[in-house]
C-alpha cells in the first residue's frame, strides 16, 4: 500500500491502493487526509442522517453517511485511473440508483452535507464547494457546530449556487430536494 506524497498527483486507483483505516480525499488529483471526527461532528452527522434516512425510507432516494466514497466525473473520465476528484461527505443522498456501485457512489449525487471542522473549513468552503457545484450537486449543506449554524446552497437554473439560505439551532429546514421534508435543528444541535 502506497501513501500519498506531497508534490505529486493522484487518482482513485491511487485511491483503492491506500490504508482502508484511513481517510483520504482527492481534489484535482491533490490527495487531502481528512482528521478522525470529533464527538459533536458524530452526533450531529447522526442526528441529520437519522432525520434523511427515516423520511427515505420506501423512497428511491437513499442517505449514505461517511465514510462513503463519491466520484466525481468530469465528462469521459471511464477509468479508475482518470478520476481525479474523490470525495467522502459527512452524509450523502443519491436519487439514480445506477450511480452506486460496490465501491461507492459513481457520478453526482443529488445532495451533500459536510460537517466543518477547524482542519476543513477551506476544504468545504472553497475547494470542494466549487467541486459540488460544478459537478451539480443540487443541493449542498454546510454544518458549522461551534456556531450551530446551517449554510443550504441550492443549485440554479444557471448552474451556479446561489445565496445560501442560513439556519440556526431554533429553525428547521426545508429541503429543498424533497419539498415536505423539514430537518427540526433544534434536536440536531443538541447537548451541544
Amino acid at each position: 500500500m502506497s501513501i500519498p506524497e506531497a508534490d505529486k498527483k493522484y487518482t482513485y486507483a491511487d485511491y483503492l491502493t491506500w490504508p482502508e483505516g484511513e481517510r483520504w480525499e482527492i481534489i484535482d488529483g491533490v490527495a487531502y487526509m481528512q482528521a478522525a471526527p470529533s464527538p459533536a461532528h458524530q452526533l450531529i452527522c447522526g442526528e441529520l442522517y437519522r432525520q434523511l434516512a427515516n423520511y427515505l425510507r420506501d423512497k428511491p432516494c437513499k442517505a449514505y453517511p461517511a465514510p462513503f466514497c463519491v466520484r466525481l466525473i468530469d465528462g469521459d473520465e471511464k477509468k479508475d485511473e482518470d478520476i481525479k476528484k474523490v470525495v467522502e461527505p459527512d452524509i450523502t443522498i443519491v436519487c439514480d440508483y445506477s450511480k452506486i456501485d460496490k465501491k461507492g457512489c459513481n457520478g453526482t449525487p443529488d445532495m451533500i452535507i459536510e460537517i466543518i471542522s477547524p482542519s476543513s473549513i477551506k476544504n468545504d468552503r472553497v475547494l470542494k464547494f466549487n467541486k459540488y457545484e460544478s459537478a451539480g450537486v443540487k443541493e449542498y449543506w454546510i454544518v458549522e457546530p461551534e456556531g450551530k449554524i446551517v449554510s443550504v446552497f441550492t443549485l440554479q437554473h444557471n448552474g451556479r449556487y446561489g445565496r445560501p439560505d442560513i439556519y440556526t439551532e431554533d429553525d428547521a429546514v426545508s429541503v429543498t430536494i424533497f419539498p415536505d421534508l423539514k430537518i427540526e435543528l433544534k434536536s440536531v444541535f443538541e447537548g451541544m
